[in-house]
C-alpha cells in the first residue's frame, strides 16, 4: 500500500507548560518561551519535504484551545474572559491543560488498521483516549469529529470512538490507549511479490489487571487490554497480532511511547536492545509471522544509550518507503553529530542487505523541545488509491495548499508565547479566528464547538 501520512498542524497556542511527566523534553523546557509561528511552519515544511519525495501527504487540523468547555466543567463560570482570568489566577495549571496544543502529535490521535487487514475490508481507526495525561484526555471527542470530517466515506472508513474512560459500573476504566505511537504494522511479500496482510505489533507499558512488571518512576500509558480490544474491534485475526511489553526501565528513562525506542516499516525493524521485555522472543515471533524477509537491526546500548535515544529521538524518526521501493529514514536535526548514530547511519546505507538507503535530517525543533519528533507529528494511514480519492480533498497536500497554509500561519500565529500569555483572552479570539478560516481552507466544515455557538 502507498505510504500515506497525515500530519498534525501545530496549533496557535503551542507553548512549553511541561504537562507531560515521563516526557523529558517537555518537562525540561517548562516555562521557556515558545515560538508558535516557527513551530507551525516547521511542521508544514516537514510535510512538504515528504510530499516532494513522492509520498501521499495529508493534514489534520489543530484543536480549539483554550478549550472553554473544559474550564467550565472544572467549575469556572461566567463570560469567557472571566473564565480565563479566574483560571489564570486560581489554577494556572488547569488553564495550561485547557490550552495545550498537544493534539499536534497525531501519532497519538488514533490506531489505524488498513483495509487489507481489517475484518470488513474498510480502513479502521480507533481514537485514542489518552487517559493518562489530563491535558490530552480532553482531545478524543474533537479528534473523532475531525477524523470523520476528513475520512467521511463510510464505505471506505470506520472511525471508532475512544475506548470508554468509564467501565460498565461507571468506575474509571484502566484501559489506557495512546494510539499509533505504540503500534507498528509490518508487511511481507508473497511468492509473486505482492504484499500480504500485515503483522501488527501492539506494545504496552503495563497490564490494567495489575499483573506483571511496571515502571516505578513514570506512568505506563498504554495497557495490554487496550491493544487487545482495538485488534478485536478492527477485526485483525489473532494470528496476525503480537502483544509485547515495553521495558519498564526504558519508560523510567523517559521512553513514554514505544515510538521513542523503536521504529518499523515493511519487513524492517530498527529497535534499541532495551526496548522490550523478552525482546529476543518477540523478534523471533515477528520473524515467524512476517517471514524470511524480516530484518531487525538491534541498536546496542553501548552505541546509543537509552538516554541518548530520548535526547536525539533517533527512533522517533519516520521510516518511509519511497516510490522506487527503497526506504529512507527521516531524522530530527538533533540526531546529527552523535557518533553512535553516525556509525549506525553509515552501517545502514552501506549495507546491501539493509533496505534503508538514505537518511534525511529535518528541523522540527519547536516540536522536539516539547517532546515530539518527526514520527510524533504524523498519523500513518496506509491507503489504496481509491481510498485516497475518498479523503476530503482539502486535507491532502498540494503545492498551492501548502502556500495557502503558510500564508495562514503567518497571518494568525504569534511569534512568541510563554505560559503566562495563556491568561490573555485575546489569544482565544485569535485562535478561533485562525481555526474558522482553516476549516474553509481544508473544506472540513464546522467541526469546532465555537462554530456552533
Amino acid at each position: 500500500m502507498p505510504e500515506t501520512n497525515f500530519d498534525g498542524i501545530v496549533g496557535p497556542t503551542h507553548n512549553y507548560a511541561g504537562l507531560s511527566p515521563g516526557n523529558v523534553a517537555s518537562t525540561s523546557n517548562q516555562g521557556a518561551i515558545a515560538r508558535p509561528r516557527d513551530a507551525a511552519l516547521q511542521g508544514l515544511a516537514k510535510a512538504a519535504a515528504l510530499a516532494r519525495l513522492g509520498l501521499v501527504q495529508g493534514w489534520i487540523p489543530p484543536q480549539e484551545r483554550p478549550h472553554i468547555p473544559t474550564l467550565n466543567a472544572l467549575g469556572f463560570t461566567g463570560s469567557e474572559e472571566v473564565v480565563i482570568a479566574s483560571a489564570a489566577r486560581e489554577a494556572p495549571h488547569l488553564l495550561a491543560r485547557a490550552s495545550s496544543a498537544s493534539a499536534m502529535w497525531t501519532a497519538n490521535a488514533a490506531t489505524v488498521t488498513p483495509s487489507k487487514d481489517s475484518g470488513d475490508g474498510r480502513v479502521h481507526m480507533t481514537v485514542a483516549n489518552l487517559r493518562t495525561m489530563p491535558h490530552r484526555s480532553i482531545e478524543a471527542p474533537q479528534t473523532a469529529r475531525t477524523l470523520r470530517a476528513i475520512f467521511h466515506s463510510e464505505r471506505h472508513f470506520a472511525i471508532h470512538d475512544a475506548l470508554a474512560n468509564l467501565n460498565a459500573s461507571g468506575a474509571p476504566s484502566p484501559w489506557g490507549d495512546e494510539g499509533a505511537a505504540n503500534h507498528t504494522r509490518f508487511t511481507a511479500s508473497s511468492n509473486n511479490g505482492g504484499e500480504v496482510s500485515g503483522v501488527h505489533l501492539f506494545v504496552f507499558g503495563a497490564q490494567a489487571s495489575g499483573a506483571g512488571r511496571r515502571p516505578s518512576r513514570y506512568p505506563a500509558r498504554q495497557t495490554l487490554e487496550a491493544g487487545q480490544a482495538i485488534a478485536a474491534l478492527h477485526g485483525i485475526p489473532n494470528e496476525r497480532c503480537i502483544h509485547a511489553q515495553q521495558h519498564p526501565a526504558a519508560i523510567d528513562h523517559g521512553v513514554f511511547h514505544n515510538d521513542v525506542i523503536s521504529v518499523g516499516n515493511g519487513s524492517f525493524y530498527l529497535v534499541h536492545e532495551l526496548a522490550l521485555l523478552d525482546q529476543d522472543r518477540v523478534l523471533d515471533d515477528l520473524a515467524a509471522m512476517v517471514g524470511p524477509n524480516f530484518q531487525a537491526l538491534v541498536v546496542p546500548e553501548s552505541e546509543v544509550s537509552v538516554a541518548d535515544a530520548v535526547r536525539t529521538y533517533l527512533f522517533n524518526s519516520q521510516l518511509i518507503t519511497l516510490p522506487d521501493g527503497v526506504m529512507a529514514l527521516i531524522l530530527p536535526v538533533e540526531s546529527e553529530g552523535h557518533p553512535g548514530i553516525a556509525r549506525l547511519v553509515q552501517q545502514m546505507v552501506s549495507s546491501d542487505a539493509c533496505p534503508v538507503k538514505s537518511v534525511i535530517y529535518l528541523n522540527v525543533r519547536e516540536s522536539m523541545r516539547n517532546g515530539g519528533g518527526p514520527a510524533c507529528l504524523r498519523l500513518r494511514v496506509p491507503l489504496t488509491p481509491e481510498e485516497v480519492s475518498a479523503v476530503a480533498p482539502g486535507c491532502l497536500w498540494t503545492p498551492a495548499g501548502h502556500v495557502a497554509l503558510e500564508s495562514w500561519v503567518r497571518r494568525h500565529y504569534r511569534e512568541e508565547l510563554s505560559p503566562k500569555d495563556l491568561a490573555d483572552p485575546q489569544l482565544l479570539r485569535e485562535s478561533r479566528s485562525a481555526l474558522d478560516e482553516l476549516t474553509d481552507l481544508l473544506g472540513v466544515g464546522s467541526i469546532y464547538d465555537f462554530q456552533h455557538a
